[in-house]
C-alpha cells in the first residue's frame, strides 16, 4: 500500500514536473534583453533563475558544473553577440570555454542539451523570450537531471 502511494506520488510529480534553469546573463546585453522582453510583457517560460554576470567570458566553468551538480536541470550563458562585447573580446573567450565544457560534459556521460550558450542583445526582447523558450522546451525533453540523484524541486 505504502509503495503504491508512492509510485503515484512520483508519477504525479513527473506529470507536474518543471525544469529549473540557471541562467548566467551578461550585464551589458543578454540581462538587458531579458529586461526588455519583461517590460515589453513578452510571455516566456518562468523557469529560469537569472544570476546577472558583467560579462560572458567570466563564467568560470566550473560555475556551471556547480549548478548541475546542485540540482539545476540545465544552465544556459548568453553574452553579446561577437564584435558587441563592452570588454571587447569577453564573449569570445566564453564560446572557447563554452566548446571546451560541453565536450568535458559529454565526456563525463552529462547530456549535452542540459547547457547552452547564446548570444542576445539589449534590443533583442523578443529573441530572448524566444531563446528561454526553446531551451526550457529541449530540457524539458531530457526529464530531471538524476546527477548526484538531488531533484531540482528540492532547490
Amino acid at each position: 500500500m505504502i509503495m503504491q502511494t508512492k509510485l503515484k506520488q512520483e508519477l504525479k510529480q513527473q506529470e507536474t514536473w518543471e525544469p529549473k534553469i540557471i541562467a548566467f546573463l551578461c550585464n551589458w546585453c543578454s540581462y538587458a534583453g531579458a529586461d526588455l522582453a519583461g517590460t515589453g510583457r513578452m510571455q516566456y517560460p518562468t523557469n529560469i533563475r537569472v544570476i546577472r554576470v558583467p560579462c560572458s567570458g567570466r563564467i568560470n566553468p566550473l560555475y556551471i558544473t556547480k549548478a548541475l551538480a546542485d540540482g539545476a536541470d540545465g544552465v544556459l550563458v548568453s553574452g553579446c553577440h561577437p564584435g558587441d562585447c563592452h570588454y571587447l573580446s569577453g564573449n569570445m573567450y566564453a564560446r572557447r570555454r563554452f566548446t571546451m565544457l560541453k565536450y568535458l560534459l559529454a565526456t563525463a556521460g552529462i547530456e549535452e542539451d542540459r547547457v547552452h550558450f547564446t548570444w542576445v542583445s539589449a534590443s533583442e526582447g523578443v529573441r530572448f523570450s524566444e531563446v528561454i523558450s526553446e531551451v526550457v522546451q529541449r530540457v524539458k525533453q531530457l526529464g530531471p537531471n538524476k546527477i548526484l540523484g538531488v531533484k531540482a524541486n528540492e532547490l
